[in-house]
């Protein structure tokens, strides 16, 4: 069976020479690369503050949320990597519950040594289906 797919990018330059993008839709599931904590130029935000760097990887998400047309309900599972895990445990897990509210996809937070960017301390990618309840 050929599967059509289709891709969603930010428009950021690393986009392009990393070569990947930031959603892949297949059918009518959307894999999400892991988004984090940057303005619309492409430049890291949020150094030294955890909490800025959730919020705005959340929102990135979101952007890519939009752009499939898809909310955050059909989340279906999600993968937090986290800089220095256990210092950050309880601020990454209250932002992860004020996210998702009742919403519940399967989780996996993961403690790792570091990220693409010297200063960044989390990353998330998640997986959405189009086709659950919105």
């Amino acid at each position: 069976m050929d599967m059509k797919s289709q891709t969603f990018n930010h428009g950021l330059t690393w986009e392009e020479s990393y070569g990947y993008s930031q959603a892949l839709v297949v059918g009518d599931v959307v894999y999400v690369s892991g988004q984090l904590s940057h303005d619309a130029e492409g430049n890291f935000v949020g150094a030294g503050d955890f909490e800025r760097q959730i919020t705005t990887t959340f929102e990135n998400l979101d952007k890519i949320l939009k752009q499939v047309g898809a909310t955050r309900n059909q989340i279906v599972e999600d993968t937090v990597l986290v800089r220095n895990l256990h210092e950050h445990f309880d601020k990454v897990s209250a932002a992860h519950k004020r996210y998702f509210g009742e919403h519940r996809p399967a989780s996996t937070t993961v403690g790792i040594v570091g990220l693409a960017f010297p200063d960044q301390l989390v990353e998330i990618k998640v997986t959405i289906r189009l086709d659950a309840h919105k």
